[in-house]
């Protein structure tokens, strides 16, 4: 280690005070006081608290790749993503968050899925986590069930037509990207 390098302990942040801004369904926003390890107060500092998400690189067992297209309204504009969404208070883990996720919005239900990392869209600011999943084996088992403001298009593309929209920029959700990344890993499919 570099000498110069402090603990993860020395540079965390004492948390003085929290005040909720705003709490709905989805997101919560609260202003933190905190001291910084010189003794500096830092205030307000703005935490973003969502549910935590999930999403899968989903294969279906003819070996296509599950890629939804919908409009984000943030944006104003349509893309392709992979399926995923909130982890809801009801989903006893993660995995069965996802596996609601990929009922829910595709209509598929899937022989194997695994864990394969977290990301944060933004830890500076971001409470929450996206976990990440690879779905192997997906059977088509009954018509989506989407939620009020989903309209979603569900696609089934080649590993390499994927492949191409990432490399295109045709799929701008960074988590989604980093999910599909370390699931091409997983499979053997990337290459440095």
């Amino acid at each position: 280690m570099d000498k110069n390098t402090r603990s993860d302990d020395d540079m965390r942040w004492q948390l003085q005070s929290s005040e909720y801004m705003f709490k709905d369904t989805w997101m919560t926003v609260r202003a933190d006081t905190c001291i910084k390890p010189d003794g500096k107060i830092v205030t307000p500092y703005y935490v973003y608290e969502f549910p935590d998400w999930v999403t899968a690189f989903a294969i279906t067992k003819e070996g296509k790749v599950i890629i939804e297209k919908q409009y984000r309204h943030a944006l104003g504009q349509v893309h392709y993503e992979i399926p995923g969404g909130c982890v809801d208070k009801s989903d006893n883990s993660f995995q069965a968050a996802v596996e609601r996720e990929l009922l829910e919005e595709t209509g598929y239900k899937f022989d194997h899925i695994e864990f394969i990392g977290n990301t944060s869209a933004n830890p500076s600011t971001n409470a929450n986590i996206m976990h990440l999943f690879l779905a192997t084996g997906g059977e088509y088992v009954q018509k989506p069930e989407l939620d009020e403001g989903e309209d979603i298009e569900v696609h089934l593309f080649s590993i390499d037509e994927v492949k191409e929209l990432v490399r295109t920029n045709q799929i701008i959700q960074s988590m989604h990207v980093t999910c599909i990344l370390y699931a091409l890993e997983r499979l053997g499919l990337l290459k440095y």
